[in-house]
């Protein structure tokens, strides 16, 4: 193989001698033409050898020697010896690099981004011949030179050779970036019409003169500024297209961007066609406006977003419909239906709960709009339950959801079995996986007839009795987290107070309240630090006076990881549960993420303790302690936990260790 700059030598000199043998004698000097000699015999065999190169006076490349004095490369590949191809062409390895970059602002934007279309980049691992890598190089050295002018670089220029190396052969792409240019001058004609705001919206443009001509800044610019006038009621806002002149010169570039931001809009009607069969009247209720309310782009995406949320909706296309003059706008939304009936199932694992499944029915418009009838039921070895529920999402406003409730069930714990029978019913706001909401909150009323055995008296021997109960349970959240499964940072605190009246052999009232408190700290980028806190109590009866269901426990899972489900606390004469008033807990974990199998699995150290008494406060100075290690799989709906604790100060009936296997972080 000749190199380029070879082959151009060689051709000269060639040209060179060729004119000198051509050249004519001086007549006097002319001498007759010499005899001509028979060729050689062996010179008419085409099986001869060939004879020697003549000398050129340049030395013909050896793609065999080795060079050890190269550099580093930008891009690397394996070491090989040269192959042949079927044409007989020889294949070789390359590597490229790039020189000539290192000062040019936004150098690794660039190379990103030539990373991202190189020729020489995608196929560098596959042989190629000396013509394919002379395409792949000019090809690299235009798109570079591309990429360059999109950063204000108008004058450069990219030359590309090939060098030997000691592993093939090296691409180099030498740039020679010039100067970069920049705005003289940034004209925006049209803005004006936006009247006192026009300055605002040129501040939000953020191009102006003195600024680099880069491509992409112009058309971030352009896209904060459509969506500037959006959000601020010019629904039909319209960007020219832009003009750039540049004078190679100067080096300095002109922008002109005509705007027609029109006239400032508000909300109109709002007309539904397609499925499920929504009213307009509904998707008032689900949008974040009222009519005559200020156009803002961004409700829009709200409702479309918010209709595909109901999951009742695969698709939904809002047009925009000026009338008016286009000072008001109508809303035509055309729905796309998502199937409606939905088939779920879980399975989870606790020392003290056993093994516990669950499946579910749900027809999500059975009572149109957005009334989900859903049939439940649970089998597990310590607990059955069969259940109907209604749920109304979006009740009379956005976010708002009336659920309605019957169940019959049986548990059968160490601490009580129950059969109870329950009627509930709440208005509650919720977070969800697509809004994860900073507050939430519930307020509803339930009845329940529970037929329970349990120990009602000191002297800890089991009684059945029946209760019947009413109830007004309320709940206050706050979420300052940063992921409604997984988080990372940010705090949570929520609160629970149940005013219950409780009739057994009489009447009486007591108020049952809980708060929990949990925080969460990024300290690298694998590792989380978490705490929570649980405090509760139960004041106006005593713990023996209470129905054993309505009682305070601690340990399992969600509560004292290492000891059995509800096993921490007071016992009776054969060592089970007996439930309390005063509840005392606390959990410190570290979560971390291994970098190993893509990062979908973690581990998880922990410490946890906790104390439960029959007085209406905690009693701090019996408290349990536990520690442990889990194991956690990301999955793509969130963590998979099992975890391992055990009882630090284990009592008699305590088991060695306890296992809990759910879905999401203990906390």
């Amino acid at each position: 193989m000749i190199g380029r700059g070879s082959v151009g030598r060689a051709a000269w000199l060639l040209s060179a001698a060729s004119a000198v043998a051509l050249a004519p004698a001086p007549a006097l000097a002319q001498t007759p033409p010499a005899a001509p000699q028979q060729p050689d015999a062996a010179e008419l065999d085409p099986s001869a050898p060939l004879a020697p190169m003549p000398d050129l006076g340049v030395e013909w490349p050896d793609l065999n020697a080795k060079d050890e004095t190269l550099p580093a490369t930008a891009g690397t590949a394996p070491t090989v010896s040269p192959q042949s191809s079927e044409d007989g062409t020889s294949q070789v390895r390359y590597a490229w690099t790039i020189e000539g970059i290192g000062s040019v602002g936004g150098a690794e934007d660039i190379l990103k981004s030539f990373r991202a279309q190189s020729a020489l980049e995608t196929d560098r691992k596959k042989s190629a011949n000396a013509a394919q890598i002379g395409r792949r190089s000019r090809a690299d050295a235009d798109l570079l030179t591309e990429l360059l002018r999109s950063q204000g670089y108008y004058d450069a220029v990219v030359e590309p050779r090939t060098e030997r190396a000691a592993d093939g052969l090296r691409v180099v792409l030498t740039a020679d970036p010039g100067q970069q240019y920049r705005f003289a001058s940034v004209e925006l004609p049209g803005l004006s019409q936006a009247g006192e705001e026009g300055s605002k919206f040129r501040d939000v443009f953020g191009v102006k003169a003195g600024d680099p001509v880069i491509a992409q800044d112009v058309i971030d610019a352009g896209t904060a500024l459509t969506t500037a006038l959006g959000q601020n009621g010019f629904a039909s806002a319209k960007i020219g297209e832009q003009r750039v002149d540049v004078n190679h010169q100067t080096h300095l570039a002109t922008l002109v961007l005509p705007v027609d931001p029109g006239p400032v809009a508000r909300f109109g009607t709002i007309r539904v066609s397609g499925s499920p069969p929504f009213s307009a009247r509904h998707l008032a209720i689900i949008a974040r406006f009222k009519r005559g309310d200020l156009f803002k782009r961004s409700k829009i995406d709200d409702l479309r977003r918010a209709l595909i949320a109901t999951t009742l909706v695969a698709s939904a296309d809002v047009e925009v419909i000026p009338v008016d003059g286009g000072r008001v706008v109508d809303l035509a939304v055309k729905l796309e239906p998502a199937p409606s009936h939905t088939i779920a199932g879980e399975l989870g694992y606790g020392t003290g709960q056993g093994v516990r499944a669950e499946a579910s029915w749900t027809d999500r418009n059975f009572m149109n709009p957005e009334g989900a009838l859903t049939l439940r039921g649970v089998l597990g070895t310590r607990e059955q339950l069969a259940a109907v529920q209604l749920r109304r999402s979006n009740f009379m406003k956005r976010d708002q959801v009336l659920n309605l409730q019957a169940s019959a069930g049986h548990q059968r714990y160490d601490a009580y079995e129950a059969r109870t029978v329950r009627l509930a019913g709440n208005i509650e706001r919720q977070s969800n996986f697509i809004w994860q909401k900073t507050w939430t909150w519930s307020y509803g009323a339930e009845v329940l007839a529970t037929d329970e055995q349990g120990v009602f008296s000191t002297s800890g021997i089991k009684d059945t009795r029946t209760f019947f109960i009413a109830a007004l349970p309320l709940a206050l959240g706050y979420d300052g987290s940063d992921n409604l499964l997984d988080p990372t940072t940010g705090f949570r605190l929520s609160g629970r107070l149940s005013p219950e009246l409780s009739a057994h052999g009489g009447k009486f009232a007591y108020a049952r309240g809980q708060i929990d408190a949990s925080a969460y700290k990024r300290v690298s980028d694998q590792v989380v630090a978490a705490g929570r806190i649980r405090l509760g109590t139960i004041v106006g009866a005593s713990a023996f006076d209470i129905a054993p269901s309505r009682r305070f426990y601690s340990g399992g899972g969600g509560s004292v990881r290492g000891y059995g489900y509800q096993q921490l606390g007071p016992k009776d004469a054969d060592g089970d549960p007996i439930g309390g008033r005063g509840l005392a807990e606390f959990a410190l974990e570290a979560r971390i993420r291994l970098k190993q199998f893509g990062g979908n699995f973690g581990v998880v150290p922990f410490f946890d303790g906790g104390s439960l008494t029959y007085h209406a406060l905690p009693d701090f100075s019996t408290w349990r302690f536990a520690a442990g290690i889990g194991a956690r799989y990301y999955s793509s709906f969130g963590p998979i936990r099992i975890d391992l604790g055990v009882p630090l100060n284990r009592q008699k009936g305590d088991g060695l260790v306890a296992v809990t296997v759910s879905l999401g972080q203990a906390f």
